[in-house]
């Protein structure tokens, strides 16, 4: 008798196999009066081999009951620490703050004179390129007039930003970052018709669109200042476009652009400066407990800040697209899925990678550089472009963001061996918390601490110097 019910039981967990427990009960299609051995197989196994739902061997993938669960404990949490926030410290919030702030000394508005200057970086690459095309001024000739004229401009908004002390550190931001990415759309621009040069020069018929566009179309003011304002670094003289500019489209983004800023002067009046406040000395100076306490409280603030400020590019980049009728609006990909950090680095900002790729791995690669040199070579770059970004308009070079990169390739190199799928996933969001942002947020509070105590001076730096603090960002309340 024991025999035969495991017989049955084990030609019941057989047909089982790819079922759930409950699945198999007698249904309709399963008389148990018609088939009482069927029946009782199912009465008497209820057993068979199977995983543990949460184990490592189980393919089980439905996790939406505890995304929602940590959504609404996110959720809940973060309600409790600005309830807290609120009765501390009252209501901050004041917008009328940030114009105080974008005001420059006796109005001379140096940043908006800065951006203003740049036309003639402009207009410059404009005429050599027409001397060229029409064959006056030598390839030769032409190629060191646009390293010339591109040298400069890199140089000139370091040397303003530098000396002129009248300057808002809201406005240094903002020209600094106007003249990176104009320098970068002018190199793309000689380099490009450099490309389109020659390939009418190996034109041999007809049929070579690339040629034909580049011998029937002058260069002009209208093609480059749109290439300038449109939201792409990467040159062509024949963008795609879409039919009609969409009203409803432009006023959205433009809400979204709106309330976004808003969220993000709330949040560094709210919660980011009062954890400064309690800081008296630099973070270069404190110890390593002061350090963890400071990083920690920061977390949270610094990522929210972060997320709305790729929030408002994604708004930012759409209204300029609509506005221009600009066809290519893959501006990011979906780096919140990204498993690795290669990944993420190749999603999260598409038009820089794109320039990257275009105009600085393929050339790499055309002097015999490895493929895998060029890509570090890239990324070294990236790297110093975002420390000299944050650094320069603070007037603080430490190298902290750009050691924190380093760091960060280091953990993807040996890492990414070990953090697949959904653990690579949480390597990258780990990252997000604890990288470069927080490398970022020290520059900002050793700053925000040298403007409260003047007479208080961080860790040495070739470019200290009392500055005003940046629009919108760790205001002091009245």
């Amino acid at each position: 008798m024991r025999k035969r019910c495991s017989s049955i039981c084990s030609s019941s967990s057989a047909e089982e196999d790819g079922a759930s427990l409950y699945d198999g009960l007698p249904t309709s299609a399963t008389d148990p009066a018609s088939d009482p051995q069927s029946a009782h197989a199912a009465l008497l196994c209820c057993h068979r081999v199977q995983d543990s739902l949460l184990s490592s061997n189980s393919s089980f993938t439905e996790y939406r009951g505890v995304l929602n669960w940590i959504i609404i404990l996110l959720v809940l949490t973060h309600a409790h620490l600005f309830l807290e926030n609120f009765i501390q410290h009252g209501f901050l919030i004041d917008v009328k703050k940030v114009l105080e702030h974008l005001i420059e000394d006796n109005c001379n508005w140096p940043s908006v004179n800065l951006i203003v200057a740049a036309n003639m970086f402009a207009i410059t690459a404009l005429l050599v390129e027409r001397s060229q095309e029409k064959g006056t001024l030598s390839p030769t000739s032409g190629h060191r007039l646009h390293l010339t004229n591109l040298g400069v401009l890199l140089l000139f908004p370091a040397a303003v930003i530098v000396h002129e002390p009248t300057i808002s550190t809201g406005g240094a931001f903002f020209s600094l970052w106007f003249y990176t990415a104009l320098g970068m759309k002018l190199y793309s621009y000689q380099e490009t018709n450099r490309w389109y040069r020659q390939a009418t020069d190996a034109e041999t018929d007809e049929s070579v669109p690339v040629a034909q566009k580049a011998s029937n179309e002058q260069l002009t003011l209208r093609d480059l200042y749109y290439f300038l304002f449109a939201p792409t670094l990467c040159y062509q003289r024949d963008f795609p476009c879409t039919p009609a500019v969409r009203i409803n489209k432009l006023l959205h983004r433009l809400l979204e652009m709106v309330i976004v800023i808003q969220i993000m002067v709330g949040i560094v009046q709210q919660w980011i400066e009062p954890i400064f406040q309690r800081s008296e000395n630099s973070f270069s100076s404190m110890d390593i407990t002061m350090r963890v306490e400071l990083l920690v409280g920061l977390v949270a603030p610094t990522h929210f800040l972060w997320l709305l400020l790729f929030f408002l590019s994604h708004s930012y980049l759409n209204f300029c697209a609509e506005l221009l009728r600009f066809g290519d609006r893959h501006f990011y990909g979906d780096w919140w899925n990204a498993t690795t950090l290669f990944t993420f680095w190749k999603n999260w900002n598409v038009p820089f990678q794109k320039w990257c790729h275009r105009h600085v791995r393929a050339r790499l690669l055309e002097k015999n550089v490895p493929p895998s040199r060029a890509e570090l070579l890239v990324f070294l770059m990236s790297a110093a472009l975002f420390e000299y970004m944050i650094a320069l308009p603070l007037h603080s070079c430490r190298l902290w963001i750009f050691l924190m990169m380093l760091f960060e390739l280091v953990v993807a190199v040996f890492l990414a061996n070990y953090f697949q799928g959904n653990y690579g996933n949480g390597l990258v969001w780990l990252r997000l918390l604890l990288g470069p942002l927080l490398a970022v947020i020290t520059y900002f509070h050793d700053h925000y601490i040298s403007f409260r105590h003047p007479n208080l001076q961080p860790s040495p730096s070739p470019l200290t110097s009392d500055h005003r603090l940046p629009s919108a960002v760790f205001l002091q309340p009245q």
